[in-house]
């Protein structure tokens, strides 16, 4: 077996937990890369035994097999291994140093229990719908998915903007707001949610549009087919708005003509232990308990 190990920040005070990953993968003489710039964090403060070597991105996959990346930090982390990983589709497993988790689901405690599941194939993997974005001007530098969801955005404290908006072509709303949140179910539990969004299952087949404080209080999110296409243009005061995938930004204008629809290719999540989409959102939301004391 060959994994990757990706973390986007090497912090001190983690320094024992990083250990340990590496020892246990030693210990099961698992054949491990580490993404570049990862491997330049720790290279002198983590003992690297066994068959170790760096893993420079995208381009290594076309001539390395790799069977799991793994990734040490929060959700945030795990987005930014999908732009590495791309339309090849390895399955990732999330180790959570983070907070809350929805994506990075497997505690550190568990981190023996997990490695050993890959082994022995006790595992299943959920596939995730992500969205691309395509625009009439290059934008991201090729790499236009999203598994969570893109915005539109005001830019700092300018008014707010007008997003005209379109479902195959067919007007839908003028959306006067601070901006506009296309999600994926899979990122219903993220700024969507803040926003007052709902919660999607990951397998619902659709898109959630929701207003960042909207104009008019009679919008609300709607939730659409992800076989839809959806288009926007943008109007303000301003001369520049922002343009976001997942944690990646670009600065659009009002010349910029967006449009969404569903990716062509998937991220492949590695759940352990059947730790399913119900028993995340019970957990991580505090659902069922009685915390008034």
């Amino acid at each position: 077996m060959h994994v990757v190990i990706f973390s986007k920040i090497y912090k001190e005070e983690e320094k024992d937990k990083v250990q340990l990953l590496f020892d246990q993968l030693a210990k099961h003489k698992i054949r491990t890369s580490v993404h570049r710039s990862f491997y330049h964090q720790i290279k002198e403060a983590i003992y690297l035994e066994g068959d170790v070597d760096i893993f420079n991105g995208y381009e290594d996959l076309r001539t390395k097999k790799i069977d799991f990346m793994l990734t040490l930090g929060g959700d945030g982390t795990m987005l930014s291994a999908i732009t590495e990983i791309r339309d090849r589709e390895i399955p990732i497993l999330g180790l959570n140093l983070g907070r809350l988790g929805f994506l990075a689901s497997v505690e550190f405690n568990q981190l023996s229990e997990s490695i050993e599941a890959l082994l022995l194939g006790k595992f299943t993997i959920e596939e995730r719908t992500m969205l691309e974005l395509e625009s009439n001007y290059p934008l991201f530098d090729g790499v236009n998915f999203a598994l969570n969801d893109c915005t539109i955005l005001k830019r700092d404290t300018s008014s707010m903007v007008r997003i005209n908006t379109y479902i195959n072509g067919d007007f839908l709303n003028s959306y006067w707001a601070d901006g506009l949140i296309i999600s994926t179910p899979t990122g219903s539990t993220g700024y969507s949610l803040s926003c007052g969004g709902p919660i999607v299952f990951p397998d619902s087949g659709c898109f959630i549009i929701t207003p960042v404080a909207p104009h008019n209080l009679s919008v609300r999110p709607i939730v659409i087919s992800d076989n839809s296409v959806l288009s926007f243009d943008v109007e303000g005061r301003a001369e520049n708005f922002l343009c976001t995938l997942d944690s990646r930004f670009s600065t659009i204008t009002a010349s910029h003509e967006i449009a969404i629809k569903k990716c062509s290719f998937k991220a492949k999540i590695v759940q352990i232990n059947e730790t399913g989409f119900m028993q995340t959102i019970r957990k991580k939301l505090d659902w069922g308990k009685d915390i008034r004391n």
